[in-house]
């Protein structure tokens, strides 16, 4: 409702407030008065008809003219807060979430790893890093090097089932975990997600294909087992798949 509408039902309120109060007055004269061996006429009667019109109407008028103010007022704060508190989710959802990939960031990651230790849920943890990023950026630019980060991150968390979790650890460097993934399970695994991305569709403004490969280090993880450690292990992991040549995998106790 608009400020002149809402000041129209303000004034047909208070006029009506005026008219039961004339009523009132009237009918409190003629029941009154009689009874007390008086006469409603005269100057009487004029001041039981214009004293509630000249009280009554600007009273009444004030009044609903500060109930609707505080009507209004309320609305506009309960619309306020409802606005904070969508912010405020979107402000914590983004907080959690690496703002180019939309997959959780390097502290959630961590943070939620731990957890899942925590629980007590073996898997298969994954460290992959894309090789020759930095070429990629050079040779086609900063957009298509985001473009390949994007598509990654996409790759990954559509290989996430309820009982994953997938992260951007920073630069060109993602992470897995599969939870309840056996062992011997786990290089099978790391081929599929390396040929992922390996067989991703990224093309330059000129129309050329841009290559992708990425290098891959494993460790399996036993229950409750270290989050931290777990991380380490499978980064000295990817640093084997690296010197092995790129566009590998390499797991802990192997030499694949």
């Amino acid at each position: 409702m608009n400020r002149r509408s809402s000041m129209r039902v303000v004034l047909i309120k208070a006029v009506l407030s005026g008219l039961l109060s004339l009523m009132a007055s009237l009918a409190i004269c003629f029941s009154i008065v009689p009874l007390l061996g008086g006469q409603v006429d005269g100057a009487g009667l004029l001041m039981a008809i214009v004293c509630p019109l000249t009280i009554a109407i600007p009273v009444s008028a004030v009044h609903f003219h500060q109930a609707e103010k505080l009507r209004r007022a309320e609305a506009s704060a309960a619309n306020a807060l409802v606005r904070l508190a969508r912010i405020y989710e979107e402000l914590r959802v983004q907080s959690r979430l690496d703002g180019l990939t939309g997959i959780p960031n390097r502290q959630t990651f961590q943070k939620e790893l731990a957890d899942i230790s925590k629980m007590g849920t073996p898997g298969g943890l994954l460290f992959l890093d894309l090789d020759h990023f930095k070429s990629i950026n050079d040779r086609y630019g900063h957009a298509i090097g985001d473009e390949v980060l994007r598509k990654v991150g996409q790759l990954l968390s559509s290989r996430c089932g309820p009982g994953d979790l997938t992260g951007r650890l920073g630069g060109e460097e993602f992470v897995l975990f599969f939870g309840d993934l056996a062992v011997g399970d786990m290089f099978e695994r790391c081929e599929e997600i390396r040929l992922a991305v390996a067989r991703l569709d990224v093309r330059a403004s000129t129309g050329a294909t841009v290559r992708v490969s990425v290098s891959i280090g494993a460790v399996y993880c036993e229950a409750s087992f270290d989050a931290e450690g777990c991380l380490g292990d499978a980064d000295r992991n990817l640093y084997a798949a690296k010197a092995g040549g790129r566009n590998t995998v390499a797991l802990a106790g192997s030499d694949l």
